[in-house]
């Protein structure tokens, strides 16, 4: 999809830390994007890097250990108003939540109340936000069938009555229930068996076709990533490393731990392959590395990059592909003779 000049949300320098028995762990820092008016934005990363905690960020859903610290989340209505979603409180965060930016949760069976049917959560959903019942339902109805469910069944079902692939295809059309701009999925295809995540994975991009939200995918499949987005972003210990289109990050990638996760993913074109695996663990988020907070795991790591953190650099041509990383020639060199394998 052609990524139009319209920001719908623009996040600028935040931070975000939890309070811990050893002090603060800062779980996101110094965040900085744009997300563009019907554009799918993936995030990629091992676990714990700081994917989740950004979304959950975005939302305001953090637990009561988490802060934001600083920064500013601003988002553009479809007026043209704005919007900095950090300083909503209230009544008025209730309304914004699911009518303009929602969420579709990792795990359908733990989002869905049990004891409840669907109808009565989109009920609830609706007289939250003053619409009408009777439009809930036909809303309601035509998502289902777009995610290609049986819309009276299952608006009269208990969540256990379904399937966990029809669960998570509820929770993608009622997400879309009061026609948000913005959409937030964590790992939505991770607990489903591999052809279900093909089933969802077509039905999210028909319905990004016909329906025009941005999205905000958090996936640890870089098949998935790939397949879905139009721009990938890596995170590495709370900070994003390297952002850029799909093809640019994937086949030409310019920050050593972008290329060590590539490396790590077996390739259909290739036969006994033997995976490298990326050596050590994530750095303690309370007392991180300085420098490059990869290095101590980097493979191409030099002097320069234990000390002193590297600034943001937009690739010769192509300048909306930006890395942090001082070795960027010698990542490239190394990708492509893997590739050329």
């Amino acid at each position: 999809m052609a990524i139009t000049n319209d920001v719908v949300l623009r996040v600028r320098d935040m931070d975000v830390s939890y309070k811990a028995e050893r002090g603060r762990v800062r779980a996101a820092a110094n965040i900085s994007f744009d997300l563009h008016a019907g554009e799918t934005l993936a995030f990629i990363g091992e676990s714990g890097s700081g994917k989740s905690t950004l979304n959950l960020a975005l939302m305001r859903l953090l637990p009561k250990s988490g802060s934001v610290d600083r920064g500013s989340v601003v988002y553009t209505k479809r007026d043209g108003s704005q919007i900095d979603i950090l300083k909503l409180n209230g009544k008025s965060l209730r309304q914004f939540l699911w009518a303009e930016c929602s969420m579709v949760f990792q795990g359908a069976l733990n989002s869905l109340n049990p004891v409840i049917r669907i109808s009565d959560m989109i009920y609830d959903t609706a007289d939250a936000h003053g619409m009408s019942r009777k439009d809930a339902q036909k809303r309601a109805f035509e998502l289902f069938e777009h995610v290609r469910l049986d819309p009276m069944r299952v608006f009269k079902s208990y969540p256990h009555e379904l399937s966990g692939g029809m669960r998570q295809r509820v929770l993608l059309a009622t997400s879309l229930l009061l026609r948000p701009q913005v959409v937030i999925m964590d790992e939505p295809t991770t607990a489903v068996d591999i052809l279900t995540q093909r089933s969802i994975l077509e039905v999210l991009k028909e319905m990004r076709r016909e329906l025009n939200f941005s999205t905000i995918f958090i996936s640890h499949d870089l098949a998935v990533a790939a397949e879905i987005a139009d721009r990938i972003a890596t995170m590495y210990a709370g900070e994003i490393i390297e952002i850029g289109p799909v093809d640019d990050v994937f086949y030409h990638p310019r920050h050593a731990y972008t290329f060590a996760l590539l490396n790590a993913a077996p390739r259909l074109s290739v036969g006994d392959e033997e995976l490298d695996s990326i050596p050590g663990n994530p750095p303690d988020l309370i007392n991180p590395p300085s420098g490059c907070k990869f290095h101590p795991r980097c493979a191409f790591a030099v002097d320069i990059c234990k000390t002193t953190p590297p600034p943001d650099e937009a690739a010769p041509n192509s300048p909306d592909h930006i890395a942090a990383c001082y070795e960027t020639e010698r990542v490239l060199a190394a990708h492509r003779k893997v590739t050329a394998q």
